[in-house]
């Protein structure tokens, strides 16, 4: 079983994105700033909006 956490992720490659909680799929925005798309996503009405990065596609990410 495969669990999608975001509904077209391919669009916001290399972003951060906001949604408004884990269990939601859509963006509600997304940018460069992590900060400023959590305050975006508030502006737009998402209470307590979960912000993530997206890697680029074929990117290694070593942690």
């Amino acid at each position: 079983m495969i669990n999608v956490l975001l509904n077209n992720i391919e669009k916001y490659s290399g972003k951060y994105v906001a949604t408004r909680s884990f269990q939601e799929k859509e963006a509600v925005c997304s940018g460069d700033d992590p900060v400023q798309v959590y305050n975006d996503a508030r502006a737009a009405g998402a209470e307590d909006p979960v912000v993530f990065y997206v890697p680029e596609k074929d990117l290694v990410h070593i942690y």
